[in-house]
Order: C-alpha cells, then structure tokens, then sequence
C-alpha cells in the first residue's frame, strides 16, 4: 500500500525540542556536553572582523602614490580616531598644508604605493549566540555552537516576520475566533500576546508600542503587514525583519479562526517563558515559524521520538491552498489513482472531511499534517 509523507505543522504539548546553535564564524564555545542552561545563556561568540574602509589618501593629499609613505602621521597597525589627521603635507612654508582625516575609528591595515590608498578597518563586533531554549547541551560543534534538546511544548505557524524574541506568554484574546482590538492592549511589556484570530495594523502597532517582543495571531490581512513591516515581503526567507515585535501567524492571511487545538494549547501555558521566531521559508529547505515553551532544565527529563509525518486516513489536516486555503480537517480516504485537476495535471489526491461539514477533494501536496 502506497503512503504519501507530507509536510506537517506541529502543534504539539509534547514534543522533542531540537536546537542547532551556530556561530557566522569560528569562534569560543561556552557550554559542555550534558550542560542544562537557560534560555538567555550564551552558547558561543566570536569577533566579527569590522568592515574594510578604503580612502584615496595620495589624490586627497595631491602627492604621488609612491610619496605617500613620507607624509603619514600613523602608520599600519596604528589604532586611529575618526576625525583624527593621519596623513599630511608639509606646505610651502609651512602653509598650505593638506591633511587627510579618517572618517572612522579603528585600525590602519594597509598602505598601497601602488594605488596611493590607505585601508583603514572598523573595530571587530563581538557576536553571541544564546541557547534560545532551556534545555541540555545534546552535543558540542567545535569552534561553531552546541545543539540543544529540551522536551516542551511546540506551536509551528504558517508565515512570520521578526527574528528571536522571548518573554511570557499573555493571552488577551476571548477565544480563538475573537479579534485582538487595540483596546485590549495593556501591560504586556516584554510579553508574547496571544491574540485569537487575527489583529488589525492599529492593534499589531499598539502591542509593539506597549513593548511587547511578539504577536502570535491566526491570521491578518495582507494591508496591515505591509504597514507593519514597511514594505511588500518577497519569497525569500523572512525573519531580519527590522521590526521591534516579531509576529507569527498560526492559520495564513484573511480572517482566520485560530486552530482549537493551537488556542487551547496556548492559553493553557499562559504565564510561561516563551521562544519565539518569526523566521519563515516557504520554499526548498521548509523553515517554520515557532513558539516554543520548555520547562525547568533537569537531569531527569527525558526525550521521546516524535512520530512519523505520514498522511494516511484519519491524519487531521490542512488546506494551504485556495478554494480552501486554511480550512482544517481530516482525511477520510486517499484514492490512489490520479486525478486531473483544474491545472489538467494529474495528481494523486486526498478526499478530506472539512470542519464546517463539507467533503472536499484536495491534492495532496496542498495538505500540510497537524500532529496530535
């Protein structure tokens, strides 16, 4: 008997947490093998080489590039100021001089007789990477990172914008058809609003100027995220947004009841620390948005194998593309014959149960599966 494995959003009170932590580049790993950490614990850093600054000393100071050496005040290697003159000609008669002042701070790597160009370098960035769960350190990436496993508790979106953020999380929605109204907006700072079925541009800017570090809504119209975020989002990878709330949307765009399941879910953690990020990539190398909420790190936690994303009778699901984009439901039978569809391919379908009652014929590769 044939099986069909198909992509599926997690939604899951219990799930095997997995966490690969990396560093740009080479850098020091903090944590040790077996090590329980929190979620703000620093995994690795490293010094991230400043940018390169080229400036036209020889044509600044009108001198031959083989003269240059003869009028720096400073010379590689040398730490500089911005502001600071580091190179100068003598004049005539003392006046006249010309003067050359860097624009930045930070070092001066290298001068061309060649071209007459000085190289000065920005100061190196130290850049960190936390552990962004609680959990223990599974393994060690030499020079790179550490992965970290925890059990918790897992919600997957469809689409989000805004990179890791974490805070409490705070229901102030009704019910997972209620829409979040701006009014209801109050001391979430530094929280993760849980805001039912979808929230307007006025209440997803009054949550991040509240201070809330992030939004979790079924849906929203397509108007309010392009007066969120400031422009149109492509089809690239998101999450470098340079938003001050990330917001992940649980069902698609629209108006969009949030999924029984992930409401419940959600307000029943109400209260605990949450990791999120709005990262997404709906293309090849599928990247999920995601809360995650894990308990206390201890020993004594143990990991369990998530089950297999096969799609078979019975698997509860859901439509990710028109007539019936973000409707739920569950597969009644899988027919394994192929079924000419409006595009005239040929396709294998399944025949889904809708939650509002209705039968519908879908093709497969339009199902994403909720696991329960």
């Amino acid at each position: 008997m044939a099986v069909a494995y198909t992509p599926g959003l997690r939604v899951m009170a219990r799930a095997l947490v997995v966490e690969e932590r990396r560093l740009p580049l080479r850098g020091e790993v903090l944590v040790e093998e077996g090590q329980f950490i929190e979620a703000d614990h620093v995994v690795a850093r490293a010094e991230m080489p400043g940018n390169l600054h080229t400036l036209r000393a020889a044509q600044i100071l009108r001198v031959e590039p083989q003269e240059l050496a003869s009028h720096l005040l400073r010379g590689p290697g040398d730490t500089v100021r911005a502001g600071e003159v580091i190179a100068q000609t003598k004049g005539l008669w003392g006046l006249f001089k010309s003067e050359l002042r860097t624009p930045i701070s930070g070092t001066l790597e290298e001068v061309s007789a060649a071209s007459g160009h000085l190289r000065v370098r920005e100061a190196p960035r130290r850049v960190e990477v936390a552990a962004h769960i609680r959990g223990r350190v599974a393994e060690v990436i030499k020079d790179e990172g550490a992965v970290i496993e925890a059990q918790g508790s897992l919600v997957q979106g469809i689409f989000g914008v805004g990179g890791e953020r974490r805070g409490p999380l705070r229901v102030l929605a009704g019910g997972p058809g209620d829409v979040l109204r701006r009014d209801r907006i109050a001391e979430c700072e530094g929280c993760v609003i849980v805001g039912g079925a979808s929230a307007g541009a006025d209440a997803i800017g009054a949550a991040a100027e509240a201070g809330a570090v992030g939004l979790v809504v079924a849906a929203v119209r397509d108007q309010a995220l392009r007066e969120y975020v400031g422009y149109d989002i492509g089809v690239a990878i998101t999450g470098q947004e340079p938003v001050p709330m990330t917001l992940i949307l649980t069902e698609g765009f629209g108006d969009l009841a949030m999924a029984t399941r992930t409401w419940d879910l959600l307000s029943s953690l109400e209260g605990q620390l949450a990791s999120i990020d709005g990262a997404t990539q709906i293309r090849a190398g599928v990247i999920r948005p995601e809360v995650i909420v894990t308990g206390e790190a201890t020993e004594e936690e143990t990991a369990e194998p998530e089950p297999e994303q096969i799609l078979q009778s019975g698997s509860r699901v859901r439509v990710i593309r028109a007539p019936h984009f973000g409707a739920l439901g569950r597969v009644t039978a899988l027919p394994a014959e192929l079924t000419e569809i409006e595009t005239e391919s040929a396709v294998r379908i399944a025949s889904v149960k809708l939650d509002d009652g209705a039968d519908a014929r879908v093709p497969r590769a339009n199902l994403e599966i909720i696991q329960e």
